[in-house]
């Protein structure tokens, strides 16, 4: 009896620290790669039903996996270590973590940014699975392709019309990249608004709250022997390390995260990096600008797929290659489910706002317009190759193209609507 008591205490005890923070995430090591994350390629094609035929596809998508886009995190980490090095105070774990940053710095020299062989592969599959869930499109008709400025964004394009053009070289295909394309592929280099909100840096209030709170010191500890280590000093290089080294994957090379971090930690310095991307990229209580970023994108998807629906688009298939900053603000201005949400709980962002699902590496969204038997239009949205739905209080899928537009058209600010 005492020992069935004591067990009852236990799990009470247990009950209620697990309670004490709700909003603690525990999502695989692999989730918590966030925006690195290399492309989860989705299992089967997409089936569509026999009574709707695809007649034109908008695609936006981002780069493909890539080397770091930065060297300056990898700098100054490898200087911290290395003056823990010359110190005598890098543990042997640490020195496994010196490693694998110097990997990481040989690989990417002159490559920083630039997409790497996994991030081409990921490119041509995602053609490849386009052109056999919608062969009819690439069947002497014309594709058109877009880029922003940035080389690995111009890649992405090119891998992804070079495959296509090896599957059928009788589709023409018409690209163009440069900063022509900015207001669409990198409005959040333009805008003024926005520009001016971000300088203001008022997200950085409740970033820098979560930081002070989720951000481990234990991992920088384990790396560097250093009993003077503030507390400050550690967080900053736990959080450097895990940024470095969860970009590993990403650059086609394996590493096993779990030899330097608990799923603990990786799950509170991911729900960091989740919230700085969420707080600049997404409509928040703070403010909508980072999601209007992506109206002239929005009205772009109406207009071309208007024209579509006209029977007068130029091209059966249109492409965009930008970013994961291309991607947030659209899809949290469209509201898609699992890309919007709103609170004033930051805390809880990491439980429904999640960059690992909505821009992993190579994130396309995909609307395919469908004319029905009858000649009804519909359109389907798929995120990261996988179907879903439009309208907030609708599971449906397939939305009348001219209720789908009505919503799209609402989601842009009044100022800007046609």
């Amino acid at each position: 009896m005492r020992r069935i008591f004591l067990i009852s205490i236990l799990i009470t005890i247990a009950g209620r620290l697990c309670a004490a923070d709700p909003t603690q995430t525990s999502y695989p090591a692999g989730d918590c790669l966030g925006t690195a994350k290399p492309y989860p390629v989705p299992e089967h094609l997409i089936e569509t039903p026999d009574s709707l035929t695809p007649v034109f596809i908008n695609h936006v998508g981002r780069h493909g996996a890539r080397f770091p886009s930065s060297s300056t995190p990898v700098e100054k980490l490898l200087r911290h270590l290395h003056s823990a090095d010359s110190a005598g105070q890098l543990t042997p774990l640490g020195r496994s973590v010196l490693e694998a940053v110097g990997m990481v710095a040989e690989a990417s020299h002159n490559r920083w940014g630039a997409l790497d062989s996994l991030g081409m592969a990921e490119q041509r599959g995602i053609a490849s699975r386009m052109f056999r869930t919608f062969p009819t499109l690439f069947r002497d008709q014309t594709v058109s392709a877009l880029s922003s400025y940035a080389p690995r964004c111009v890649m992405s394009m090119y891998e992804f019309t070079h495959q296509l053009d090896r599957l059928n070289n009788h589709v023409e295909i018409i690209t163009t990249a440069g900063r022509q394309n900015s207001p669409l592929m990198r409005p959040f280099d333009l805008d003024k608004a926005y520009i001016e909100w971000r300088a203001e840096k008022a997200w950085e209030q409740p970033y820098d709250m979560l930081y002070e709170t989720a951000v481990p010191t234990a991992p920088a500890r384990r790396f560097i022997n250093d009993p003077a280590m503030s507390s400050k000093k550690a967080q900053e290089i736990s959080l450097l390390c895990f940024t470095v080294l969860r970009g590993i994957p990403a650059m086609g090379r394996a590493i096993d995260l779990g030899k330097f971090f608990t799923l603990e930690e990786m799950n509170s310095m991911w729900s960091v990096e989740n919230l700085r991307h969420y707080l600049r990229y997404s409509a928040t209580t703070l403010s909508t600008l980072p999601a209007e970023l992506a109206s002239h994108l929005v009205l772009d998807l109406i207009s071309t797929t208007d024209a579509a629906a006209a029977g007068e688009s130029p091209a059966a298939v249109m492409l965009r290659f930008g970013h994961a900053e291309t991607l947030m603000p659209l899809l949290s201005l469209l509201r898609l489910r699992g890309c919007y949400y709103m609170t004033n709980y930051f805390d809880t962002v990491g439980l429904h706002w999640k960059g690992f699902d909505i821009v992993p590496m190579a994130a396309n969204l995909r609307m395919v317009l469908f004319r029905s038997k009858k000649g009804a239009l519909y359109v389907r949205f798929d995120l990261n190759e996988r179907p879903i739905p439009l309208l907030p209080n609708s599971d449906s899928v397939y939305t009348p193209w001219p209720v789908a537009r009505d919503f799209m058209t609402r989601c842009i600010p009044l100022h800007l609507q046609p």
